[in-house]
């Protein structure tokens, strides 16, 4: 593979993580405006979440095995054209209807790209992969932290929906561009192997503790994405600048420390990192919902700690799975653990309304906990 190939196939990723990092993040940062606009409860608000993550229950659990049998520069090139349309919906309609199936369809495949870019990482960057997917998600921290800070402080009314959302279509336009000029590395599909099962996935060694360990992890990060704005604005009567300030700081965390820890985690591998930087991250995580107001800056700078957690969990999946249906197990994995994030959203509009933001929101450290403990039993049942 020749290095222009690999440098336009990086700048194109690039360009796709920091429209899917957008993407991600207004839900949150738009949900006190979906309330006012379409006049819904925090039940409606929660169904709009809960909408999304089913997106990402279908379109992972379909893909990662379409990720296995078939191109993979025409599969990513189809869920991308498919997430633009999607896209398209948001700028030209106008209910809350259409909003949930925009968001079922751009969460759903905003996260299969994710999965698919993380994947192909280790095939096409063969050097450095764990260098390279954490650049990748730090780029895409890029737009969740910057759209987080600029949006959510200054251009959160739901006037500016529409406008930020043409934006995301002109980025994803960029990106299917470059994709469709460049020649991916050729991966072949061995044909006298047997067709690959979901039984032999769930079969294998940590498949269930791998599904807690993402699932609960999914619950923590996502809940901060999603409900922060408004428990920090609804719950501890904060302003939304000083809420988006303090949430702009965790995912801004995520995305240096995804860089700035590449390195490091490169050379220590992926069952060390996650022990120390999740061990860290899950203490500071705990303590800023603790201490509430006054621990908000613990909560915000715990985004560093966790920064590696996803991305190196996801090239964790490698070294438990065969080769062959890596991409299978992936969606697999990420797709049944998005059931804890549907399971969450279900319930936490109607936690809410009966015992308010303050305590409802307890489930999220506690998820963290659960997370770290998982994975330590991982990390026993494989060694190292």
């Amino acid at each position: 593979m020749s290095k222009r190939s690999t440098v336009m196939i990086a700048v194109s990723f690039m360009i796709l993580m920091i429209a899917l990092g957008m993407n991600d993040s207004l839900r949150g940062i738009f949900a006190p405006a979906f309330e006012e606009h379409f006049s819904i409860s925090s039940m409606q608000l929660s169904v709009i979440i809960m909408v999304s993550y089913l997106g990402n229950l279908v379109f992972v659990s379909v893909g990662g095995n379409l990720l296995d049998r078939f191109n993979k520069k025409t599969v990513i090139l189809s869920v991308l054209a498919l997430w633009m349309a999607a896209i398209t919906t948001y700028v030209v309609t106008d209910s809350y209807l259409f909003l949930l199936v925009g968001m079922f369809i751009t969460m759903g495949t905003s996260t299969l790209l994710n999965t698919a870019i993380s994947i192909l990482t280790p095939i096409i960057f063969v050097v450095s992969p764990i260098f390279m997917v954490n650049l990748f998600y730090f780029v895409q921290g890029l737009g969740t932290s910057g759209s987080q800070n600029i949006i959510g402080r200054f251009f959160y009314e739901f006037a500016s929906w529409k406008y930020i959302n043409l934006v995301l279509l002109l980025l994803g336009l960029i990106s299917f561009i470059l994709i469709a000029m460049t020649k991916f590395p050729t991966i072949e599909h061995k044909k006298e192997k047997k067709k690959i099962s979901y039984a032999q996935v769930v079969k294998t060694r940590g498949f269930l503790l791998l599904i807690i360990i993402f699932g609960t992890y999914f619950i923590a990060e996502h809940g901060i994405l999603n409900w922060f704005l408004t428990y920090a604005v609804n719950g501890l009567q904060i302003n939304q600048a000083k809420a988006s300030s303090i949430l702009s700081l965790f995912f801004g965390g995520i995305m240096i420390g995804r860089l700035l820890f590449a390195p490091l985690v490169q050379k220590i591998g992926a069952l060390k990192s996650i022990q120390i930087f999740g061990g860290m991250g899950t203490a500071l995580f705990v303590l800023g919902f603790l201490f509430k107001t006054n621990g908000l800056w613990l909560l915000g700078i715990s985004g560093l700690s966790v920064s590696i957690i996803y991305p190196t969990l996801l090239l964790l999946i490698r070294f438990v799975f065969p080769e062959e249906v890596v991409a299978t197990a992936t969606g697999a994995i990420v797709s049944i653990a998005t059931l804890f994030d549907i399971g969450f959203n279900l319930i936490f509009g109607g936690l809410v309304i009966a015992l308010g933001y303050q305590i409802s929101m307890m489930i999220l450290p506690i998820c963290m906990i659960a997370f770290f403990s998982s994975f330590l039993v991982l990390k026993k049942k494989v060694g190292a």
